[in-house]
């Protein structure tokens, strides 16, 4: 029972730092969206051999998060969940593309290289979306969208089935604490009882999920999704999109790691 309320509090929590009020989170939800849009362009436009080149991209994520004033942990274990996936999907690249090359006097195999590098690409990925979301919420983003002239269709799936795991994890937690009220002491659902307890779950949250939308309906819901302000963007917002974007674009161009090398050794490789 502690675990379920332990998720529902995991999961409402980026919701809750989106709140706070530090200069990221004042800028506009639009002018965050395409910045992030725009950085996982450029980002995901390298080459499957770069990794120095994309090291400068790290500096935008970081900035953002010191900014933000964001808890460490939440960020870093959202962060970790992700990993795994990462890495089982790149785990592999070293046996498809075994051809070796010298890296600093030593041989090694250019799928390491095409691992690393898609490992340090979709952990910014990963980074950046979660940052994202924690200092503008779902609801801002949802705005933004449409916006962007998102299809309506599109943007009420995304908000409502956000919303609907919060449903389905706060009848979780309710059938649990009914049924250790029927099964005191024992530790989880037992097997001969997991079939009907699904199949209630199910039908509880389709339910509830109705009744909401009811509610919708009788408050005038016609299919548009409305927060019922808007946010006007001023020049701190436009400052914001164009040096970033400038930023993004010379890192792109040039290889701002090898120019800081010769600049500070005066070797010239």
């Amino acid at each position: 029972m502690a675990d379920i309320t332990k998720a529902l509090y995991n999961m409402r929590l980026l919701d809750d730092l989106a709140q706070k009020e530090s200069s990221i989170h004042r800028i506009n939800s639009l002018v965050k969206l395409i910045t992030t849009v725009i950085y996982l362009a450029v980002v995901i436009s390298f080459g499957k051999y770069e990794i120095i080149r994309i090291l400068p991209f790290v500096f935008y994520p970081v900035l953002v998060f010191t900014l933000s004033d964001l808890p460490a942990m939440p960020i870093v274990k959202r962060i970790l969940l992700v990993e795994p996936l990462i890495i089982g999907i790149g785990i592999l690249n070293p046996l498809f593309d075994n051809q070796r090359i010298l890296l600093g006097g030593m041989a090694i195999s250019k799928g390491w290289i095409t691992f690393l590098s898609l490992f340090l690409k979709s952990s910014l990925a990963v980074t950046v979306g979660i940052l994202l979301i924690a200092t503008t919420g779902m609801d801002k983003l949802a705005w933004a969208l449409r916006i962007l002239k998102v299809p309506k269709v599109f943007v009420l799936q995304l908000v409502l089935t956000y919303r609907y795991i919060y449903v389905l994890t706060e009848e979780v937690a309710r059938m649990m604490r009914a049924y250790s009220l029927r099964a005191p002491g024992q530790k989880g659902i037992q097997l001969k009882h997991l079939g009907s307890f699904l199949g209630q779950l199910i039908l509880r949250t389709l339910d509830r999920a109705q009744r909401v939308y009811e509610a919708m309906n009788l408050r005038g819901f016609t299919g548009e999704y409305n927060r019922g302000e808007n946010e006007k963007v001023n020049a701190r917002d436009f400052a914001y999109l164009v040096g970033w974007v400038l930023f993004f674009i010379v890192a792109r161009i040039y290889n701002i790691p090898k120019l800081l090398g010769v600049l500070l050794t005066g070797v010239i490789g």
